[in-house]
């Protein structure tokens, strides 16, 4: 599956001590990715099925993220990798993503402390993709405004919009995650977070209550196995969380698979994120299902679906997220690649709607 961008690295406490290592032992290694996408867009946001008068969301309109990734790592005489990941995005000014430090060998597997997200997060798969505007993620709303500017529901990392969930939707809060190692493509991880203070922010006020905190004491869990049977490649995720709020509790939970052959994928997810709140309000899920087919030469092709509901009133009327997506991608030269892709996508019910339909491409640089 083409153009996954997978920036992981590992860390470890309570490790012997090692023989001095000379600074220039250190592989200052750095990378990053661009995507610039342009699109044509059709939308409206509906009241009691008829549009909003003098509301016009239709047109060109472009879309960017960037990210700098800085990666230092050094193996150290005992077998140990240390290692440093700290991610600058490159949009909407330049701030720190994910940052964490990291200990990792082939018989220890890799502890992560920092800000990023779970072992559960990590573990999980949807249904395959190749082009770069994702509908399994927020990425959409870029072009079609399915949020309507907060009055329908649209909760980053949260089943309704994505099967990459985690609890309460937390994302990137300093936390402690395991992996294990490799056995046979089986690879499990479990996370900790004392509170859900995120992407890479510090308490300086001498410790936290954790009792007055919206969400504390998060616990992930992730398992994923990846292992090629004869000319079929099979990978299956699946992820548990749970954390506490000020009262009562919030959990996650999901599981997807793709299976590869003769250069089609195959593959779907469902998740679900119960938010605590009486009779059910916010609770959600979703679910993806997908096709591609890696042609040969550089053509890769798509089409897939993503499917989500969020109950927003005690009677149990939900806010449905619907989007499907055709796409192709070329690639063009090492890290370098065109997409060319049609999306239609609405959220919202019978009280309000927004709808559209978006034909872009984007150029995608990967370094």
């Amino acid at each position: 599956m083409k153009k996954q961008l997978l920036c992981t690295s590992a860390i470890a406490l309570g490790v012997a001590a090692a023989a001095p290592a000379s600074a220039q032992d250190w592989d200052l290694d750095w990378g990053g990715f661009m995507s610039q996408h342009a699109a044509f867009i059709d939308s409206d946001i509906k009241v009691g099925g008829n549009n909003i008068p003098n509301v016009d969301f239709s047109g060109l309109e472009l879309h960017q993220t960037a990210e700098i990734i800085f990666t230092p790592s050094i193996t150290l005489d005992n077998g140990l990798t240390f290692g440093v990941n700290i991610q600058f995005e490159g949009q909407n000014g330049f701030s720190v993503d994910e940052s964490y430090m990291s200990i990792s060998s082939d018989t220890f597997g890799r502890l992560d402390i920092g800000a990023e997200n779970s072992a559960g997060y990590k573990s999980m798969v949807g249904a395959p993709t190749v082009t770069s505007m994702w509908i399994n993620s927020p990425s959409i709303s870029s072009f079609i405004p399915v949020s309507a500017s907060g009055a329908l529901p649209w909760t980053f990392r949260q089943a309704a919009i994505s099967s990459y969930t985690e609890v309460a939707g937390n994302n990137d809060v300093r936390r402690i995650s395991y992996y294990t190692p490799s056995f046979n493509g089986l690879t499990i991880g479990v996370s900790y977070a004392r509170d859900g203070v995120t992407n890479a922010g510090n308490n300086f006020n001498g410790g936290l209550n954790t009792n007055a905190m919206a969400l504390s004491n998060v616990w992930d869990i992730g398992v994923n196995y990846s292992q090629s049977f004869g000319n079929a490649d099979v990978n299956v995720g699946a992820r548990y969380g749970e954390g506490d709020l000020v009262v009562g509790s919030a959990s996650t939970w999901g599981i997807g698979a793709t299976v590869g052959f003769g250069g089609f994928t195959v593959g779907g997810s469902y998740a679900e994120n119960d938010n605590g709140a009486a009779n059910g309000i916010a609770d959600n899920e979703g679910w993806s299902f997908g096709m591609t087919y890696d042609m040969a030469g550089p053509w890769a092709f798509e089409a897939l679906t993503y499917q989500g509901e969020t109950v927003v009133a005690a009677n149990g009327t939900t806010s449905d997220y619907t989007a499907y997506k055709i796409g192709a991608s070329r690639d063009l030269g090492p890290g370098v690649d065109w997409d060319l892709y049609a999306v239609m996508a609405e959220n919202g019910n019978n009280a309000l709607e927004v709808e559209g339909f978006a034909v872009g491409t984007a150029i995608n640089l990967s370094f």
